[in-house]
């Protein structure tokens, strides 16, 4: 078992002062006295659950009452708890961190399942008989999920295409406008924009820039230039061998000076005053901050805004390019989403109509299975039903019970006994495969006896074997059939009245289930009773 209760801690609930018990796996009997407090730990679980509080359950002279559960879930430790002040709102607590309701409840609910007078019974809602009605009959729901998810995806695609006709007419219109404009605009290179402003800087400075080559030039050739100069440094150190070295990097400097001094005057007599061009050019560039102003920031086919780069105008071309040829050709667009709907609501309509049948089909059974449980588990005039609507695929599923002869049947959640209700819920449990973890049954055993009461014992214990159950019981019959037991006593003074907890070792068993058969646990007559229910129990169990 990867999941179970590892510890119940509860402080100032009612009669309970304080009280921890630790759950061992398979199942644990809750027993005591009328009136001792065992339902009172049921209700202390419901509240784990997100259950309803009320500032009545806070203890006399206590401010607030807490219940925490310390659960063990696949290996990891989850901590729940809740909080009742005695005035103000309840608090949820999930790993030590603030929560609501809610959210305890979500997290709880698949842990734990409360069977008797409680609400949160999970084969209560309509949404869990189905899917356990689905898990049941093996009912085969992936071609409706498939046939669904393609008409949801079909009715979407047609709706994009815009119903409205004089919409698209006004949407068309302007489509052809803006791509005239940028096709006139001529858009192809993103870097064009860079390219044409250094082109700008070189014309518009063009008298500049020849000027500055000639003056060059002439600092650097002219008598007593920079080439002039460093020969003749170059004749004042050349012989003297200290200064060699130096000598000969003088000597390279002038030959590099005058490639200087050469590609200067090439470069400036290439310089031309062209004046058209760079009105041509500063035209150019005009039109593409008009072209980014306009297009560069409007959204662009991820819906997103873009950032004005001529980039992001040549994407936004294409994108109007691609949702006019959509709007041009609607009507035959749409034609053909239409047939493909068309089709796909009739596939839907097949695997709605197939998974109703495979639902009707597996109902009966089902409802007749659960109902062989509830013969042995002393409701042998009982009847279930399990209804499935009229509207294919049968979503709407019902489990109806009639508890006794000639009533009607009605929903499980307005069974008005406890006690059949939770037997009701044992044996759709015994019959289901799927269930929380953690399963507590309250009064499942109200109003029986005998051979009926070794039935629902039997029955929770093959529960036990793939679940961790809790019942509260008074019968000694369900209570042999626990792997573990635990005694809830409660002690009154003239002041107060508390409730505590005990697990119960073997021999304190036979003491408690001795009390349970005939309230004289000192007998050992009735010892021996109890020594031989807890010994036919554990050989039915295999123990």
């Amino acid at each position: 078992m990867t999941t179970r209760l590892v510890e119940l801690a509860v402080r100032d609930l009612g009669t309970i002062d304080r009280m921890s018990i630790v759950f061992g796996p398979g199942m644990t009997a809750l027993t005591g006295e009328t009136g001792a407090g065992k339902t009172m730990i049921v209700g202390a679980i419901d509240l784990l659950l997100g259950g309803r509080s009320d500032a009545a359950l806070v203890r006399s002279g206590a401010q607030e009452a807490l219940v925490e559960g310390r659960f063990e879930v696949d290996g990891e430790e989850l901590v729940l708890a809740r909080v009742v002040p005695r005035d103000g709102r309840s608090r949820a607590y999930v790993n030590g961190r603030m929560a609501t309701a809610a959210a305890l409840t979500e997290v709880a609910e698949p842990l734990v399942d409360l069977h008797g007078q409680h609400a949160h019974q999970s084969l209560l809602s309509g949404r869990t008989q189905r899917e356990a009605l689905d898990r049941f009959g093996a009912v085969d729901l992936e071609p409706l999920r498939t046939a669904r998810a393609e008409v949801s995806a079909l009715t979407a695609d047609l709706a994009s295409l815009g119903g409205d006709a004089g919409a698209r007419a006004r949407e068309v219109d302007l489509l052809r406008f803006q791509i005239a404009e940028l096709d006139t605009a001529g858009l192809t290179d993103a870097d064009e924009d860079e390219r044409l402003d250094a082109e700008e800087d070189r014309l518009a400075g063009a008298l500049d820039h020849r000027d500055a080559a000639r003056a060059a030039v002439e600092l650097l050739t002219d008598d007593d230039g920079a080439v002039d100069l460093v020969g003749r440094t170059f004749a004042t150190l050349d012989g003297h061998g200290p200064l060699e070295d130096c000598a000969v990097r003088l000597r390279a400097l002038q030959a590099e000076l005058g490639e200087v001094a050469a590609e200067v005057r090439a470069l400036g007599e290439s310089i031309e005053d062209d004046p058209e061009r760079l009105a041509a050019v500063r035209e150019r560039r005009q039109l593409l901050r008009e072209m980014r102003r306009k297009y560069g920031t409007a959204p662009g086919p991820d819906g997103t805004a873009g950032t004005g780069t001529l980039e992001d105008v040549i994407a936004l071309a294409k994108h109007l390019a691609g949702r006019l040829t959509e709007l041009e050709r609607h009507d035959e667009r749409a034609a053909e989403l239409e047939l493909k709907l068309t089709r796909a609501r009739e596939n839907e309509r097949r695997a709605a109509a197939d998974v109703a049948s495979a639902r009707r089909h597996s109902a009966g059974p089902l409802a007749d299975a659960v109902q062989n449980h509830l013969a042995a588990l002393a409701m042998p005039a009982a009847r279930l039903a399990v209804d499935v609507g009229p509207v294919d695929p049968g979503d709407d599923v019902t489990f109806l019970l009639a508890a006794n002869p000639g009533a009607s049947p009605a929903p499980l959640a307005k069974v008005a006994s406890g006690g059949e209700l939770a037997r009701a819920m044992l044996a759709l449990r015994l019959v289901l495969s799927a269930a929380p973890p953690v399963l507590v049954f309250d009064e499942v055993d109200a109003g029986i006896g005998g051979s009926a009461a070794l039935a629902v014992g039997r029955a929770l214990a093959e529960l036990g074997a793939e679940h961790q159950v809790l019942v509260v019981t008074h019968l000694p019959q369900v209570a042999a059939y626990a792997d573990h037991q635990v005694h809830i006593s409660k002690l009154s003074t003239a002041d107060s009245t508390t409730t505590s907890a005990r697990i119960l070792e073997p021999d304190d068993r036979i003491l408690e289930i001795s009390r349970m058969l005939a309230g004289t646990p000192d007998s050992e007559r009735v010892q021996e009773a109890a020594e031989e229910l807890l010994a036919n129990s554990a050989r039915e169990r295999g123990r």
